[in-house]
């Protein structure tokens, strides 16, 4: 892990209904199972369904009396970006990972936190209205005709990156909800990802699947990987727990290493922690 800054995960789609937070708050709460300090900045101070999940998180923890792995949450409401990167400072000080999630439109902090991201983690449901989003197709042969402007400002800020600081960011490409696509248009989809990609510079991942759970899961905090608090689970919550550790090695982060729902906790989740 770098020794002066923490490791930056921002999650971003100017698409709303991607499961962008739902993947966040996974992902947080795996890197914490696997014994990292986790920090993370809500930037959607309006909906704040990052943070939320973490507040339900701790009144869970209260009200059973347990300790969870956790991050330490806050929501931004500043209104420059010279103030949210204060408060990524503050907050990811000691920190090995810094999440930061995006709220599911075009927004000049979001665009900020895409461009200053070590990993940028972009989920997107499996159809042509989400991939529209980074790039265009024709529409009789399904060939990408160009980039739209989301790709164009990521490849234009990868290239600022590399040039000054000598890093690139890593850009992944989440693909989510797969379950329900038609076979021909998985496929379709699958071809113009993997073109775009080339083009684009971004890697495809395979991500969480459209299921009952994860919206279940929401008032109590909980996450799949807390299977010691889940109480009897179906075939359905295995398989997605599956999904998750097949995400999370995807997404190659540092210190990667297999997730476990029975680690031991790195730190706490609760209402002090989920600071709003």
């Amino acid at each position: 892990m770098p020794d002066k800054a923490p490791h930056r995960i921002t999650f971003a789609n100017e698409k709303g209904g991607t499961g962008k937070s739902t993947t966040a708050v996974h992902v947080a709460v795996a890197l914490a199972y696997r014994g990292a300090k986790v920090a993370a900045i809500d930037l959607d101070p309006r909906q704040r369904t990052f943070a939320r999940y973490f507040e339900n998180r701790g009144e869970t923890e209260v009200r059973r009396g347990i300790t969870l792995p956790g991050a330490k949450v806050e929501t931004f409401t500043g209104s420059s970006v010279e103030e949210f990167e204060e408060a990524a400072r503050r907050l990811g000080e000691g920190a090995d990972f810094l999440i930061v999630d995006t709220p599911g439109r075009d927004d000049p902090f979001a665009r900020h936190a895409a461009t200053e991201a070590d990993t940028l983690v972009t989920p997107l449901n499996d159809s042509f209205v989400d991939f529209d989003l980074i790039g265009q197709v024709d529409a009789e042969t399904f060939k990408v005709r160009r980039l739209s402007f989301y790709a164009e400002l990521i490849w234009d800020a990868r290239k600022t990156r590399a040039l000054s600081r000598r890093q690139e960011i890593d850009w992944v490409v989440v693909r989510n909800r797969t379950g329900h696509v038609e076979a021909r248009n998985k496929l379709r989809i699958e071809k113009a990802l993997k073109e775009l990609s080339k083009r684009a510079g971004f890697r495809v991942a395979k991500g969480l699947s459209e299921r009952v759970i994860y919206r279940e899961l929401f008032p109590s905090g909980l996450t799949l990987l807390d299977k010691g608090h889940l109480g009897e689970l179906g075939t359905s919550h295995v398989v997605a727990r599956q999904e998750m550790r097949a995400l999370l090695s995807g997404l190659n982060l540092p210190q990667a290493g297999p997730v476990s729902g029975d680690a031991r906790p790195s730190g706490p989740s609760g209402p002090k922690a989920a600071a709003a």
